[in-house]
């Protein structure tokens, strides 16, 4: 398995030149080392070394025997590729030795090669030559075939006049391409000059042609076959074109004519000229409806004049009902937009815009029958911008709400003038009082709301928000002629002679305005009332109930200035002359619908109980005696008691009256031990927290039996108790002011007693 000496002395020059191969063998000898401590690790496995070194020599022959076969195999490639260079080299030296002789031939033929050029040149100016006599007849002739040209196109001839003039086009195009290549730019204006009938001749054909385009929805239906024939002439122009453009050596003059462009340019502007170039039109609603129907009707049979018979007049790629769609449809856009710079009125605003956003899309239009489905104006837009049918909703609000202002202003002043009649307002099958306004505001309202829906769902949403602004403002309008007219009864209770029927009347008209709002909205699942006009019907509610509760004060207060007297105090008619005043007036207000008869009812209680302990604290009586005291505690309860009753049988129920205050006050001035009167009082201003000191002052001195250090006791208890006024609480003391008792001055951190 190891070398000997000599072997490493042989491989030791070696393995300087070859490293590699010095660090391979030791990697080798290391694997050997290894394997062979891995299997005679035991002594009795050294009994086998023979074997495994036979067969080790068997495996380093075979390597041996494979790597000189290998190594031959290079060398044989090797002298392979030698011999093919060697015999590379000599065939690249010999036809170098062949080119330097072709050079030096060549040399010696120049000569010879100048005395061919000159023929060449006599060849080419003699084909030239013959070129020139061959045409000469037609040159001579061109004058004539000019005339000849001109004869045809004022017989109408014209595919025989348009033969006739490319032949001499082509004639003056081929003469002046070859001055073109041989420079000769001089001789190009004598040809020019020569040739100029040419210009004219091409100008007549073109206004024929175009005259024929102009009219050419009239000719397809009378005459096709001149159309026909123009559009062949065009056709052919535009090969010539063609063909020009892309040979690119020599442009003639006035080449490219460009007719095919020519022709679509003129059909546009014929149809742009026959329906939106007439001379300027009403703006008013009929004049703009007469005009859009017209339109209507006349691109509706043009539209289909194209489809049915001048698409067979054309090639296919002319794309000519297409075309003539588009031109159709922006030639409208733009029409439309001249119309709205007039001052258009409602009517011809809400015709634009029907017209626009509705008949331009139906079947009476461009949705005909006769024109689907090869017309189709989906992919072309609309023909109003979303920017302009936005401004021009808003420009139509703008009149509808000048016109509604209008009218309900009129409706406003015939109503005002109703209230001053020498008769009651009208009733309703049921009795109740009412007018005609509800009824011709809402109905005016909503015929504009629903005119609207017949355009746009967002026409129809502006024209509502107009509609409840507007009737917001009429109720504020409303509610000022109301306090015109009070005013006008304060001078004069006469006039009007029916003002409480008809304040009535307006409450009643308050009612129906309020329960027809929420009808208004275009969606039937939203019926909610806006709030600020929710607001407006509460404060013209509320101000006609004031008015009412007005008068019903005037013919009370001279009852209650009687209050309280000694005569009243020993029994007299006074609560029942007052009773009999409010029943008269409860009898006007069930004319009125429940919900305000209900509110007019507890205004009224309210009015009474407030003007009753006015009287009592205002004027206050000072009872001298116990007798004086019980006097007062019976006489209170009686008138409370009567009119208590009074409005339970007019339906207000106890818990909504306020006369309870007058019971609870009874019961402070009942009291036989005054020093119980704390706990009293704070149960009292308990129940109703808008009683101050002055107003329990009042009271205690209506007793006249309260001593100073009660009456301390009483408003120091007051004082260390603040009463919060409940948000559903109905103020009754508040609005009642008591004389305030004369003090001695005192710097007082306190209450004075």
């Amino acid at each position: 398995m190891g070398m000997s000496a000599e072997d490493e002395r042989a491989a030791s020059p070696r393995d300087e030149e070859w490293p590699e191969a010095e660090k391979a063998e030791k990697l080798a000898r290391g694997a050997a080392l290894k394997w062979a401590s891995g299997v005679f690790y035991r002594p009795e496995k050294l009994e086998g070394l023979g074997h495994y070194r036979r067969r080790e020599m068997q495996r380093n022959s075979s390597i041996q025997s494979r790597l000189k076969s290998t190594v031959q195999s290079y060398l044989e490639g090797v002298n392979a590729g030698l011999e093919q260079l060697r015999s590379s080299a000599q065939e690249v030296q010999s036809v170098c030795q062949d080119l330097g002789a072709a050079r030096w031939a060549l040399l010696d033929s120049a000569d010879h090669f100048q005395g061919l050029q000159q023929m060449r040149e006599l060849m080419e100016e003699h084909v030239q030559l013959a070129s020139v006599v061959q045409v000469l007849p037609q040159i001579f002739s061109v004058h004539e075939v000019f005339s000849h040209i001109l004869q045809l196109l004022h017989g109408q001839r014209l595919l025989e006049a348009h033969v006739e003039l490319m032949t001499v086009e082509q004639l003056r195009d081929d003469i002046l391409s070859q001055l073109h290549l041989r420079g000769l730019s001089s001789a190009q204006a004598t040809v020019l000059s020569y040739f100029s009938g040419l210009q004219e001749l091409n100008e007549s054909l073109a206004k024929q042609l175009w005259d024929i385009v102009g009219s050419s929805l009239r000719l397809v239906r009378e005459d096709p076959v001149l159309f026909v024939t123009a559009v062949r002439i065009i056709e052919r122009e535009e090969k010539i074109d063609d063909t020009l453009l892309l040979e690119a050596t020599f442009l003639p003059p006035g080449r490219p004519k460009g007719w095919r462009q020519k022709f679509y340019q003129v059909l546009q502007d014929t149809i742009t000229g026959t329906h939106f170039h007439a001379p300027r039109m009403d703006a008013d609603g009929p004049g703009l409806a007469k005009h859009l129907a017209a339109l209507q009707k006349d691109i509706v049979s043009e539209l289909r004049v194209v489809k049915d018979l001048m698409v067979q007049c054309v090639p296919a790629h002319y794309n000519i009902l297409s075309v003539c769609t588009a031109t159709y449809h922006q030639a409208l856009t733009s029409h439309l937009q001249e119309i709205l710079r007039e001052d258009l009125d409602k009517q011809g605003l809400f015709l634009l815009l029907e017209w626009a956003l509705r008949v331009y899309h139906s079947p009476e239009m461009m949705g005909h029958p006769d024109l689907l489905p090869e017309v189709d104006i989906s992919a072309l837009g609309p023909l109003m911008s979303s920017e302009l049918v936005d401004q021009t909703e808003k420009r139509y609000v703008m009149k509808v709400k000048a016109s509604v202002f209008e009218w309900m202003q009129r409706t406003l002043e015939v109503e005002f003038k109703e209230w001053f009649r020498e008769e009651e307002p009208e009733t309703d099958h049921q009795g109740f009082f009412q007018s005609a306004l509800p009824a011709i505001v809402m109905q005016m309202l909503n015929e504009n709301i629903q005119v609207a829906s017949l355009i746009t769902d967002s026409l129809q949403q502006k024209i509502y928000n107009m509609a409840l602004e507007e009737l917001e403002a009429f109720l504020g309008r409303l509610r000022e002629a109301l306090v015109q007219c009070g005013k006008e009864h304060q001078q004069d209770r006469a006039v009007p002679k029916y003002y409480i029927s008809y304040l009535l009347a307006m409450l009643n008209n308050n009612l129906a305005l309020s329960n027809s709002v929420s009808s208004l909205h275009p969606d039937t699942a939203c019926r909610e009332v806006p709030a600020s006009l929710q607001a407006a019907l509460d404060r013209m509610q509320k101000k006609a109930t004031q008015l009412l509760l007005e008068e019903l004060l005037l013919d009370l207060q001279p009852l209650c200035l009687q209050l309280p007297s000694r005569k009243w105090l020993s029994g007299s008619q006074l609560v029942g002359s007052m009773c009999e005043v409010i029943d008269k007036y409860a009898k006007d207000f069930s004319r009125v619908r429940k919900p305000a008869f209900t509110l007019l009812l507890a205004e009224s209680e309210l009015l009474v109980a407030s003007q009753y302990l006015r009287a009592l604290l205002q004027r206050k009586m000072v009872c001298k005696s116990r007798e004086e005291r019980g006097q007062l505690c019976h006489r209170l309860l009686q008138d409370a008691t009567q009119l208590r009753e009074l409005f339970c049988g007019l339906g207000l129920d106890r818990g909504q009256q306020s006369l309870e205050a007058v019971f609870a006050l009874r019961e402070l001035i009942c009291l036989k031990d005054p020093a119980l009167l704390s706990l009293e009082v704070l149960g009292f201003v308990t129940k109703y927290p808008d009683v101050s000191d002055e107003h329990i002052s009042t009271l205690l001195d209506i007793r006249g039996d309260v001593s100073k250090e009660v009456r301390h006791v009483v408003l120091e208890m007051m004082a260390q108790h603040p009463q919060v006024l409940p948000e559903d609480y109905r103020p009754i003391f508040s609005t009642i002011l008591v004389p305030v008792p004369e003090l001695p001055f005192c710097l007082r951190k306190g209450k004075c007693a």
